[in-house]
């Protein structure tokens, strides 16, 4: 039976609904399951171009490795990506003190990619490859337009949460 989980921008009201890719991420889809509800501050991806993603204190023991990754997300991928702290607490990133960016055991983000043409590249890194363990089957129009909403407005106060569905 399919799993499903509701994404949401809080301060603009807006929510979505993913199926759990349990087929192809399955290790991945239990990590996220098993620690949901998670929240954080919502930001919109400087590089990857339509993304928006929070970042978490890392929640999967032991972390579930690559599955079902991709460099190339489409609409309505939901990714996974696990950060050593080195990876992600460059202060020249913009993350605020005492945000998981920071943290010495890593991070967790969790993203929603919304429109075309992405590419998980990173000038200090190289190329980001995410886990894909979800796919947004409704509400996807409505995440774009307030992820849109993120890109031009700013994310200040926003947060992006995960819950069972």
């Amino acid at each position: 039976m399919a799993r499903y989980i509701t994404i949401s921008l809080d301060k603009r009201g807006v929510s979505c609904r993913a199926r759990l890719l349990d087929d192809e991420a399955p290790r991945t889809c239990r990590a996220v399951w098993d620690a949901l509800p998670q929240s954080g501050s919502a930001y919109h991806a400087k590089y990857a171009r339509n993304e928006v993603y929070t970042l978490l204190r890392p929640f999967a023991d032991p972390q579930p490795g690559r599955e079902n990754p991709t460099v190339t997300p489409i609409p309505g991928d939901v990714v996974y990506f696990g950060f050593e702290s080195w990876e992600i607490g460059n202060p020249a990133y913009g993350y605020e003190e005492g945000s998981a960016a920071h943290g010495e055991q890593g991070a967790t983000d969790l993203a929603i990619f919304y429109g075309r043409n992405n590419l998980l590249i990173n000038g200090d890194a190289g190329w980001v490859p995410g886990n894909v363990f979800a796919t947004i089957v409704e509400g996807l129009p409505e995440m774009a337009e307030a992820a849109q909403d993120l890109w031009l407005r700013g994310v200040e106060g926003e947060t992006l949460t995960f819950a069972r569905a």
